[in-house]
């Protein structure tokens, strides 16, 4: 390829890539400078031939002007074949094509023509040679593809996120910027979709289509009591049975007794389910285990989805809630710093998913008592016990039918002694409490909707990591005020709250989690209709 289609291509990309979601662009004018001596190869087509081709191939009109867009800028020179047959790039595309649909059980996309004149042309025979008819009309059923894989594999399912209760803008794509960089790159890693987590889930689809498939899952009933080591019951031996299955046994010997080696698995396990981590078997556990093979398939495939959804990875600072796994994760420079448990809504006032920008620490906070609150729990108080506001430390802010009311700061503050403020639609924000045994529970959707945060002067630390005069001493004072105090973030920072049911953790082991909220399954009606 010249120096300068190189670069145009590149810059192409550049611009694809930096075009504001939502805006139209410029039309694309055709590219007479790229011609059989500035260009890799000396095959071109005449541009009505590809008008023909969309007006005979009417599954991919959704793409009409991208294909015209494309083929401008290359002066309408083939992109996946040279002067010496099919390139690189064209096999690279079709083997990452053929390995999504295998890999996902999704023929949506396949296309048999496609296949037939791809055998057909890598046969190779020099006293049969492919006609140019035939050349063509493959060069713009992969284009065609690529533009239908990536819009699949990048962009996801056409589903409407919001209905499913996710409020983070859905990632827009360019297929025409993404097909740029297949034929320029040639490498499949190059454009492979999604991040890396995406990436590491994926490459669990196969194992478990297999697991799916495997018979030693046999159901294993309920124990009358919990199992320690030292134990031994012939259930252990259907247990070992699943977990060696799973990758968590290391070696099996069949026994029914509960070893040093079954207790290791059992931990194993239980840190990848979120349960309780003691290496006990009990009726959580077992329950667990029971989960059919084609269910998890199907948890792994969702989850996969949603990664479809999120916007790209960045080198950046954020924070990362994961609902179902009632976990804060923060990230500095795209790396992980450190985890913090976090108390989620429940079922009934379930946790918004959404993305905003956390810009402010409030220490010593009032707690603003929400008026649902106040009909329903303050008010009944009140004509219980007169005394009811005095003891629990609040205030009437505004008179009415329905109070406005207040509870101060103190150790007893609904809010605990700091609040972490991203202002959005939702009211969702980040806090302390006083109820800090809840943290303890393996399982903690229990609050009103906001996220209750395990330790939050930890975060309020590292918020103010670059301000030498916040030091640990003036974060405790804050934190006991008679009087909230808000302090602005220098930089905000992005949040992101997110379910995920199924992921690879930061050792490459496949985790689970309950779908607390149901959302699985209301979009497993959507995927797997």
């Amino acid at each position: 390829m010249s120096k300068a289609l190189i670069i145009s291509s590149i810059c192409l990309a550049l611009l694809y890539a930096s075009c504001k979601n939502g805006k139209s662009r410029k039309p694309v004018i055709r590219d007479t400078s790229i011609t059989a001596v500035t260009s890799f190869n000396n095959l071109f087509f005449d541009s009505t031939r590809l008008s023909a081709f969309l007006k005979n191939h009417s599954q991919y009109e959704n793409f009409t002007a991208q294909f015209h867009d494309f083929y401008k800028d290359r002066n309408y020179a083939y992109a996946w074949f040279d002067s010496t047959g099919l390139a690189e790039q064209a096999l690279n595309f079709n083997n990452l094509q053929q390995n999504y649909i295998t890999s996902f059980s999704d023929s949506s996309i396949y296309n048999p023509l496609l296949d037939s004149l791809l055998q057909s042309i890598q046969q190779n025979n020099p006293k049969r040679k492919p006609a140019e008819s035939q050349v063509l009309e493959t060069e713009l059923l992969l284009t065609g593809q690529f533009f239908q894989y990536a819009a699949k594999v990048y962009k996801g399912s056409d589903i409407d996120a919001s209905e499913l209760g996710w409020f983070i803008p859905r990632k827009k794509i360019d297929v025409h910027a993404l097909l740029d960089s297949a034929i320029l790159y040639k490498s499949a890693e190059a454009y492979a979709p999604q991040n890396s987590q995406y990436r590491r889930l994926q490459e669990f689809v196969q194992k478990y289509s297999r697991l799916s498939k495997e018979t030693g899952f046999d159901s294993i009933p309920a124990l009358p009591k919990s199992l320690r080591k030292g134990d031994s019951a012939e259930v252990i031996v259907t247990i070992k049975k699943h977990l060696e299955l799973l990758g968590d046994l290391s070696s099996n010997d069949g026994s029914p007794t509960f070893d040093t080696t079954l207790v290791l698995a059992t931990k194993k396990y239980q840190q990848r389910m979120g349960l309780t981590v003691d290496g006990i078997i009990g009726n959580k556990m077992i329950a667990e285990l029971n989960v059919p093979m084609k269910q998890r398939l199907r948890q792994i495939l969702i989850n996969l989805e949603r990664l479809r959804w999120m916007p790209p990875e960045k080198d950046t600072n954020y924070i990362l809630v994961n609902i179902p796994e009632f976990m804060m994760h923060v990230y500095d420079s795209g790396k992980l710093q450190f985890n913090i448990n976090v108390i989620v809504g429940t079922s009934a006032n379930s946790t918004v998913i959404f993305n905003d920008k956390l810009q402010y620490i409030v220490f010593s906070p009032y707690w603003n008592v929400p008026e649902s609150i106040v009909r329903g729990e303050i008010l009944p108080g009140i004509k219980k016990n007169p005394n009811y506001l005095a003891k629990h430390n609040m205030e009437i802010v505004k008179s009415g039918t329905v109070p406005v009311i207040r509870q101060n700061p103190g150790g007893a503050n609904s809010l605990g002694l700091v609040k972490f403020l991203f202002p959005n639609n939702y009211n969702i924000y980040f806090h302390d409490t006083p109820n800090r045994n809840l943290f303890s529970q393996s399982s903690r959707s229990f609050s009103h909707g906001c996220i209750r945060v395990g330790e939050p002067k930890k975060l309020a630390q590292y918020l103010l990591r670059t301000d030498s005069s916040w030091t640990s001493q003036k974060i405790d004072s804050a934190m006991h005020l008679k009087k909230e105090k808000w302090v602005p973030l220098k930089k905000s920072i992005p949040v992101f709250i997110v379910y995920f049911t199924a992921w690879v953790d930061q050792n490459g082991q496949l985790n689970f989690r309950k779908d607390i909220y149901k959302h699985d399954e209301k979009m497993a009606v959507k995927l797997f209709r």
